[in-house]
């Protein structure tokens, strides 16, 4: 059995892929590297796969689809993993080689112990095009560093400080014993990866490494701003899924239940600000039927979220209101250093 599965969704990325896989080859036979070439047509994304598969027997492999979307490329990904571990690395991002080293030794040091690992984290850095000052999500403040900790041990996230997919390594069998599956031809569904499963997650371990490089300033990229506007409906369908998996107000762990409701409530704070910043009434429409949706499923969590300090932020009354839900969205925006 392999140490670590790593999944890497590719759709057209010739271009940029190579960097991806290169950065994960260090790892030598500990890891198997999927190459997802979820139906791409445009470009020698496949041929470039089969490539790194026939170079490197053993540790790459080619995997080709019709095309599903990021969420079925993840899925296939992991129906495919052998590692004790599973991780998903986007192929215009990358990961550094020393922190990477540090990365294995922890888990290869769990492998060989009775007690479970359930979910490693580990920081990550905003590549950002053009950005001097490349900024850092770390949990220094959050979580116990380099020992095995429970929920109960965690303290209080900040503002904006969230597990992303960018920072987490499951266990493998835990993904597919919580039976995670994310949908086809949706986009922004990295959301439901690094949250349906967390009720089941016991044991986690956290490294302070800065391992995860994530690319932000393609004009295509799903997190532009203005392709996000253009995707309202996604990023909506995705932020119902998840308030449906569960009723988060009745999750006994009183800590985990506080951090699975500020991931909901930030997820609704995008799906409305993204409604607002396209001034299209339509959208508007498309936000109030979101917090109805809320209101109507689970009148606990609505009212948490509704009158938090977010939600009051984001259902400001008149143009007025609407004008100072973006501004505050800027400098959050500018803050965090996100999109």
């Amino acid at each position: 059995m392999k140490l670590l599965s790593i999944a890497i969704p590719c759709y057209n990325s010739e271009s940029y892929m190579r960097r991806c896989i290169d950065s994960l080859l260090p790892g030598g036979e500990d890891v198997e590297i999927l190459i997802v070439d979820d139906g791409s047509v445009k470009d020698r994304t496949g041929e470039i796969a089969d490539e790194y598969e026939k170079k490197y027997p053993g540790i790459c492999r080619a995997i080709h689809q019709e095309n599903g979307g990021h969420g079925e490329a993840v899925n296939t990904g992991l129906k495919n993993a052998s590692g004790l571990y599973f991780k998903v690395v986007d192929s215009d991002d990358w990961v550094d080689r020393g922190a990477y080293r540090k990365i294995l030794d922890v888990l290869k040091k769990f492998s060989g112990e009775e007690q479970q690992l359930d979910m490693m984290i580990s920081n990550f850095v905003y590549e950002k095009q053009g950005a001097r000052k490349k900024r850092v999500m770390n949990y220094r403040m959050a979580l116990p560093q380099d020992q095995v900790f429970t929920w109960d041990d965690t303290k209080s996230f900040m503002l904006g400080q969230y597990i992303l997919m960018h920072s987490v390594i499951y266990r493998t069998q835990l993904l597919k014993d919580c039976g995670l599956e994310l949908p086809k031809h949706t986009f922004y569904v990295d959301n439901i990866f690094v949250y349906q499963p967390l009720p089941h997650v016991k044991t986690m371990y956290y490294l302070n490494v800065n391992f995860y490089r994530y690319f932000i300033g393609r004009e295509d990229q799903s997190v532009n701003e203005k392709v996000m506007i253009g995707r309202l409906d996604q990023q909506i369908r995705v932020t119902k899924l998840m308030l449906d998996y569960y009723d988060v107000t009745k999750l006994k762990n009183h800590k985990l239940r506080r951090y699975m409701v500020r991931y909901l409530e930030i997820m609704m704070t995008i799906s409305s600000i993204l409604a607002i910043k396209s001034e299209d009434p339509e959208n508007m429409k498309k936000k109030k039927e979101l917090w109805q949706y809320l209101r109507k499923s689970n009148m606990t969590l609505y009212l948490r979220l509704r009158w938090g300090f977010l939600g009051q932020g984001t259902n400001l009354p008149g143009k007025g209101g609407r004008k100072c839900s973006i501004a505050g969205y800027k400098i959050t925006q500018k803050f965090f250093g996100f999109n």
